[in-house]
Formats: C-alpha cells, sequence, structure tokens
C-alpha cells in the first residue's frame, strides 16, 4: 500500500475537474428522456390526467420509442476515445469498499454524518441508485416490448410483464423523484453537473479518497489508475481492538495510517 501524501488544504473558491463534457451531456439526455417517459406514463395511466390529454395512441407512441431510446447515448457514449472518463466512472459506481458498507452501516446520507467517511468519487446512494437504475431500465424496456407486441406471447407472459412493469415504474418514479431532490438540496454537486467543476473544499469533505486520486494524479510518476478508487480494505471499528480504535478516531479524516516500524 503506497501512503498518501498530507492532505493539501483547500484554497477559497478552488475547483477541480468532476465530469467531463461527454458525461454531463449523457446526463442530461438521459434526464430528458426519463421526463417524456414518465410524463406520457402518467399521461397513460391516471384517469384523470389521460382524460385531459386525449391522443392516447400518440401518447402511447411517444412512450413506448422513448423508453427504447434510453441505451442509445449510453452506448454511444461508452464506445470510442470519447468515453474513457466515463467507463472509469462506471468502473467507479461497481466497485464497493469497506469504507462505502461503514457509511451504510452509519447512516452516512444523514446531514449529521456527512464528512466523517473517506469516500470515493460517488457515495454508496449513489452507487445503489445507478445500479438499480440500470436493472430498472431492463426491465421495463423487456416488460415494455412484451406488452405493445404482445401476439407472440401467451396470455399469462402478458399478465406477468404488465405487473412487472407497472411495479418497477412506481420504483423508478420513487428512485428518480429522490434523485433530484437531493441534487436540489446539494447545489455544488448539481453545478458540478453543468459545469463540470465543483469546489475542492466540497472534495475534502465529501469524496475525500477521490480527491487524493486527483492529486497523486497531478503529481509525476504516480502511475495511478483513475478508476483506482476503491480503498484498501480496513478492519471495521466495531471489529477492531481499542487501541486501533483509539489510533484512528485520533487520525484526521483522510490522513494515513502509520506503516510498520523497525526495531533497531
Amino acid at each position: 500500500m503506497t501512503p498518501r501524501q498530507p492532505e493539501r488544504r483547500a484554497v477559497p473558491d478552488e475547483v477541480v475537474e468532476r465530469f467531463d463534457g461527454v458525461e454531463r451531456v449523457l446526463h442530461w439526455i438521459n434526464a430528458c428522456l426519463f421526463a417524456v417517459v414518465m410524463g406520457t406514463a402518467v399521461c397513460l395511466y391516471v384517469p384523470m390526467v389521460s382524460a385531459y390529454v386525449g391522443r392516447r395512441e400518440v401518447v402511447k407512441t411517444i412512450h413506448v420509442y422513448t423508453g427504447l431510446a434510453l441505451p442509445v447515448p449510453l452506448l454511444a457514449s461508452v464506445a470510442g476515445r470519447w468515453g474513457r472518463r466515463l467507463r472509469a466512472d462506471l468502473r467507479r459506481l461497481n466497485r464497493w469498499s469497506a469504507e462505502d458498507r461503514r457509511w451504510m452501516r452509519r447512516r452516512g446520507w444523514r446531514p449529521e454524518g456527512l464528512g466523517g467517511f473517506d469516500l470515493g468519487k460517488f457515495n454508496p446512494g449513489q452507487k445503489l441508485n445507478a445500479a438499480f437504475s440500470a436493472g430498472a431500465v431492463v426491465l421495463m424496456l423487456l416488460t415494455g416490448s412484451m406488452m405493445r407486441w404482445f401476439r407472440p406471447w401467451p396470455l399469462s407472459w402478458r399478465t406477468g410483464a404488465t405487473f412487472v412493469h407497472d411495479w418497477v415504474a412506481i420504483g423508478l418514479f420513487s428512485a428518480i423523484t429522490g434523485h433530484v431532490l437531493f441534487a436540489l438540496g446539494d447545489r455544488d454537486a448539481l453545478g458540478s453537473m453543468w459545469r463540470g467543476t465543483i469546489r475542492r473544499e466540497w472534495a475534502q469533505r465529501h469524496a475525500p479518497r477521490w480527491l487524493h486520486e486527483l492529486d497523486d494524479q497531478a503529481r509525476p510518476g504516480t502511475g495511478r489508475s483513475p478508476a483506482e478508487d476503491a480503498p484498501d480494505e480496513e478492519v471495521p471499528v466495531e471489529d477492531a481492538p481499542a487501541e486501533e480504535v483509539a489510533l484512528r478516531s485520533s487520525r484526521p479524516i483522510g490522513a494515513a495510517a502509520p506503516g510498520p516500524t523497525r526495531e533497531g
């Protein structure tokens, strides 16, 4: 394990790059597609709205083909050299660490829990949301296609597809609503999806391990990979000896653990 360098104090208004142009364009295209899918779903499933809007066949066609288009921006973004940063972030989202699990056990999403964890670029809540959304989109595509082109499928399959489609849609509505509310509550994070940059002070508080990764990349000769975001496994605090707990609590957040000493 390579010991960390001492943490550099953030200068007010100093920023670091969080998302590149490909990631930001992908995010907002997906946001528009999801808005259309959710809006047309409301028009199809809420009787009062459906009666007010009318043109049910047109709304259904927009809903179906917008849903089918959902994977296209992601596939186009990860292909080729322009998707290098996005591919690195997808690997980060798919990687869990001991600190992520501690965040979940300690309910780190609460306001009083922020800033006490050595997290990477994405917190565990964002990782769970990304995993659920990806799986839900696949299910919605499969079940929606069975509902739209139903003739080859037996009645029991179509009934099951409708049931799954409706309940997964409710889950997606809830996840997306929560995502939007969290984003509106964190103006720095929301602004980074527009500008691409975020304040270094924010990164020190919310994603210290990712910030150390950026500092290591800026330091010549480190050879760090952009996706090497997961921390080394560490014994959970509750399972560690009392001396280790005291030692950890005395270290500032993000400081390196002391290495083994040599006698003589």
